[in-house]
């Protein structure tokens, strides 16, 4: 099947030939006539599989320049919607039409004076949900919204959110939601606001042509002495680590410097727009080695990966299938090695039995043993022991503050080896100032020593 038999806009298809995008993807296949007909369409599918193309093919083919607010396109992160506001500019490129992307983090002053003009609009939903409560966004027109990697946003607790914002828009809109798996949350939004949605699949198959997966028995306390000498000893382009949780992401990437081994690294606490310019300089090279959390194994426009290692195990079979997404993409080979340590057999036996998988054993040759640091980087531990500091001072005063007469000001002295003693001053009738050690009536206390 092509793009010409879809009957797609010559101008899009010659955008998309020019992107190198000869072909229409399976998740593409199936769902761009379905958008293309008005019907509401959820489309399951993985990384790399195409959807993105999916549902800009068919919005780009409707749209009326100048005619208001036509698309509305809502994501979970702000890297997603820049990269998603990215293909539309490719994909219609040789069309007329205008596009803004709206996200939180950054000033809303320019982007209320932007809006006016759109046709398109990406966006997060928390950003999406300010501008509708400043009234400083007219959603009348639209008439198809998208929801994409709607289980992220469900799983970041965007719930709501989307309710609102489906609450927002007009009764007639067309829904078109992807992602790769259907909670009950997601069948909410099936039940509650879709018009009889069609349901299409992509397989989850990897192309073993182009993928080699393999895998290292290593133990535990062996695991980055291992990931180190791989990572020296094989030809690689861009390589991905990933990890199970943020603080293995940071001690990791720690270790890898402290190694010589130059690497950046993102999760889901470092801030947005230092994790665009993490992105950013990965696909260009500056460094080719990130350490990741699961944020960077969907959705992310990542090229150029040749290594995806797995340094621990997501207990999410899935995540393994959105991992090695990252590499052998766009026709060009890749591997994925996992560093298997025995606290990870049960999941990955789950994985090998749950998808059909071709991945090989490789014996760990002799490899020099490295000390891992494990303690924290100096930043992170100085920035929490300042909280810590932080709750116990608030603490403290709010118990002074509950044990202290009501008109009294108290300030207590301590001795070395002796307990704090307080002492409380009063005025008596005939106007002689009297000190106390114990508390006297609150009305009576001129001040407290």
């Amino acid at each position: 099947m092509s793009f010409k038999s879809l009957n797609i806009n010559p101008k899009i298809i010659r955008a998309l030939n020019n992107e190198g995008i000869v072909d229409p993807t399976e998740i593409q296949q199936k769902t761009i006539p379905l958008i293309s007909d008005g019907k509401d369409v959820i489309g399951i599918s993985h990384t790399g599989s195409g959807k993105t193309a999916a549902f800009a093919i068919p919005i780009l083919e409707k749209i009326q320049k100048g005619k208001g607010i036509q698309a509305l396109v809502v994501v979970p992160t702000r890297e997603l919607a820049c990269q998603i506001s990215q293909e539309f500019e490719k994909f219609g490129k040789n069309l007329s039409y205008s596009i803004e992307t709206i996200y939180g983090g950054v000033a809303i002053g320019p982007q209320i004076n932007r809006l006016p003009k759109a046709d398109i609009v990406v966006c997060t939903p928390g950003r999406l949900l300010d501008h509708i409560n400043r009234k400083t966004i007219n959603l009348s027109k639209v008439r198809n919204l998208v929801l994409d990697e709607a289980d992220i946003m469900v799983d970041m607790g965007f719930f709501d959110d989307i309710k609102k914002i489906l609450n927002a828009v007009p009764k007639n809109r067309q829904i078109s939601l992807f992602g790769a798996t259907i909670s009950d949350e997601i069948n909410e939004l099936k039940k509650k606001y879709m018009n009889k949605p069609i349901v299409e699949k992509s397989e989850a198959h990897v192309n073993s042509t182009l993928l080699k997966q393999y895998y290292y028995k290593v133990a535990q306390k062996e695991k980055f002495s291992l990931l180190v000498h791989l990572l020296k000893n094989e030809a690689t382009d861009r390589v991905i680590v990933f990890c199970p949780t943020r603080s293995k992401v940071e001690s990791v990437s720690k270790n890898l410097k402290m190694n010589g081994i130059k690497s950046n690294m993102i999760h889901g606490k470092i801030k947005q727009s230092r994790r665009l310019k993490v992105i950013d300089n990965f696909n260009k090279g500056r460094p080719k080695v990130l350490v990741a959390s699961g944020v960077a194994s969907r959705g992310l426009d990542i090229k150029g990966v040749s290594h995806v290692y797995n340094y621990g195990l997501s207990q999410d079979p899935q995540e393994y299938i959105h991992r090695i997404g990252r590499t052998a993409r766009a026709g060009e080979a890749g591997k994925a090695i996992t560093l298997l340590s025995p606290v990870d057999n049960k999941i990955f036996t789950r994985i090998i039995n749950m998808y059909d998988i071709d991945v090989e054993n490789i014996k760990c040759k002799d490899f020099s043993k490295i000390h891992f640091d494990s303690r924290e980087n100096s930043g992170d531990t100085r920035r929490r022991n300042e909280e810590s500091k932080n709750t116990r001072n608030s603490n403290q005063k709010s118990k002074r503050k509950l044990n202290k007469p009501s008109n009294s000001r108290v300030s207590v002295k301590a001795t070395s080896g002796r307990k704090s003693r307080v002492k409380y001053r009063t005025k008596s009738q005939d106007g002689i100032l009297n000190e106390t050690k114990k508390s006297p009536n609150p009305k009576k206390v001129i001040s407290a020593i």
